[in-house]
């Protein structure tokens, strides 16, 4: 399954309680993140960077409707162009997840910022996933789900620094709204007793590049003592009168 498919099975409820969580932890995630340049992979037709204040926002991905259309792990932008960069739910449905980071490394500028969202599969919803894999299982249980703990691996070894993170969404799976609201007392009790344990995470990033000092040897500028006269007692040539 692509991300693609991902879009449709966002309108089911199940996908609008997910997405109501996501969109209000990347509103407060992405508001104080400052630059001139946002973009979001992925996802057109939904702007989950509605509350960055950044002046120029656009959607990249593979659908037609993309303001740019690309490649997830072939993004068209100068390195260290971007200030934030958005992957929702993108590593899971990717093909190379480990060249769309790469990607995101190089596009980014020093101090610029990644958020990513995904399935968390230590959860119901990744349990949910495991009994049904089947080629023919619907959206979104055929998505490859990654711990948190291997993306923080992967974002270390480019050089980002986590900067925060967070876990939602601890309802079973349930297929109707009915249902997903019988157990919505699952939210308020899994933040407080399984906080990691939500269907989907949030992680967000910070490009770090360590400044270059230029070491020079220490030289020290001497100045070349001078000779001095050494100062010689005079004596008296004149002979002492006897007193």
């Amino acid at each position: 399954m692509s991300i693609l498919d991902l879009k449709d099975w966002l309108q089911t409820p199940q996908g609008q309680y997910l997405l109501e969580w996501e969109q209000d932890g990347l509103d407060r995630m992405v508001a104080d993140v400052f630059g001139y340049n946002a973009v979001q992979v992925g996802l057109p037709g939904l702007d989950l960077l509605r509350a960055n204040r950044m002046p120029y926002r656009v959607v990249c991905g593979r659908a037609a409707d993309s303001g740019v259309v690309a490649d997830e792990f072939e993004l068209p932008f100068a390195s260290a162009s971007i200030d934030l960069v958005l992957l929702p739910h993108v590593l899971e449905f990717s093909e190379h997840p480990h060249r769309v980071l790469r990607e995101v490394e190089r596009v980014l500028v020093p101090e610029g910022s990644v958020v990513i969202s995904g399935f968390n599969p230590l959860s119901l919803w990744g349990l949910r996933r495991l009994l049904t894999r089947r080629k023919d299982a619907a959206p979104p249980w055929r998505g490859q789900y990654r711990a948190v703990m291997r993306i923080r691996d992967w974002l270390t070894l480019l050089g980002f620094e986590i900067q925060g993170n967070g876990f939602g969404c601890y309802a079973p799976p349930a297929s109707s709204l009915k249902w997903l609201q019988r157990w919505q007392f699952m939210d308020r009790a899994g933040r407080r007793w399984w906080p990691v344990l939500g269907a989907v995470y949030l992680l967000h990033g910070v490009k770090r590049v360590h400044g270059m000092r230029l070491i020079t040897p220490h030289w020290r500028s001497r100045k070349a003592a001078s000779k001095r006269l050494s100062p010689v007692a005079q004596r008296d040539g004149g002979s002492r009168k006897a007193q």
